[in-house]
């Protein structure tokens, strides 16, 4: 049998990524301390609680299961925490991958996927960004990422560890047969917060700038639906046993303003609801999306999931169905 760690399995993504791991017969091992994941979203392979920092249970894991991979997930996400409390980015995202990495050496595991993000490039620019485009992040989320993937580099001259550095754009979002998705406590990001607000779980719905510099001044993203991300781990896992290391941008390769998003989930969910205006925050770039050229060409990476509207239903699904099993209320706000 084949396994693959997961760290982070029991998070958003990482729960997608176990989910596809299974159904290519392949089994993934979630390796999570459960500080921002659930249990209850480890569905397709053993649960192995942990944290990064402590290296002997990585080792032990790593040798209980003979691993022959890595994904990697694990690690604090919220860009305006990161600005509060920059340590804890950098202890928990930078030592918890160091840790992770001098495990993987000294138990002769040499691949890993790493869960990397736009914000290495900073400001971004008025057309789509390539792997090429200027690493310049503006906030310490996205510094403890580059940080990452200049340790993998490293790792990987001197010791031979292959890697793959997926940049992700927004993964929205959530599994169309309704077995996972999108589940922080408190949320944090655009489209399930807008599910909160239609539901009344939100008394308003802050939009963060009008005065940028877009079309219609909020902030332009490139949403990526989560299965399709899922998907790119699989083909980035593969492209590795080429032994050959890369970094590459996952998004849809299209932008939308957070007041079409809005738009877009008013019309979806048929619920109306107050927005406010607040000032923009430090840290967030006016635009952010990517050019996938690289991924569609070596990674053989394909959209499946490229309607919005659609995207936003499965994320409203997903939201009902965490309302009705009590698992979210307006304390997760």
């Amino acid at each position: 049998m084949r396994y693959v760690l997961v760290t982070g399995g029991a998070g958003y993504i990482g729960s997608h990524v176990c989910k596809a791991l299974h159904a290519q017969g392949i089994t993934p091992v979630t390796y999570d301390n459960l500080g921002g994941g659930h249990r209850e979203a480890v569905r397709w392979g053993p649960l192995e609680v942990g944290d990064l920092l402590d290296e002997a249970n990585l080792d032990a894991v790593l040798q209980k299961y003979d691993i022959d991979a890595v994904m990697h997930f694990a690690g604090l996400i919220a860009v305006g925490e990161s600005v509060i409390d920059p340590g804890s980015y950098y202890r928990n995202n930078v030592e918890g991958s160091l840790s992770l990495l001098r495990s993987m050496r000294s138990n002769d595991v040499n691949r890993i996927v790493f869960s990397s993000t736009a914000a290495v490039y900073g400001a971004g620019n008025d057309g789509a960004l390539t792997e090429s485009s200027p690493l310049a992040p503006i906030n310490p989320y996205g510094r403890s990422k580059l940080f990452i993937e200049d340790l993998l580099r490293d790792y990987d001259g001197a010791y031979g560890i292959k890697h793959i550095n997926l940049r992700y754009f927004n993964a929205c979002g959530a599994d169309p047969d309704g077995e996972t998705g999108e589940w922080h406590i408190p949320e944090t990001h655009l489209i399930p917060r807008i599910m909160m607000a239609a539901d009344g779980l939100l008394d308003e719905m802050p939009i963060y700038g009008d005065d940028l510099d877009t079309a219609d001044g909020t902030c332009i993203r490139d949403y990526i639906h989560v299965s399709d991300l899922a998907t790119a781990h699989l083909q980035a896992l593969e492209y590795l046993t080429g032994e050959t290391s890369g970094s590459y941008n996952v998004g849809s390769g299209t932008g939308f303003s957070v007041k079409q998003v809005l738009e877009a989930a008013i019309e979806t969910t048929g619920r109306s609801f107050k927005i406010s205006t607040h000032p923009r925050r430090d840290g967030d770039p006016d635009v952010l999306v990517a050019d996938i050229s690289a991924a569609t060409q070596d990674l053989a990476f394909k959209l499946k999931y490229t309607n919005l509207p659609n995207i936003i239903e499965s994320a409203w699904n997903w939201h009902t169905h965490l309302k009705e099993k009590d698992l979210i209320s307006t304390e997760d706000t």
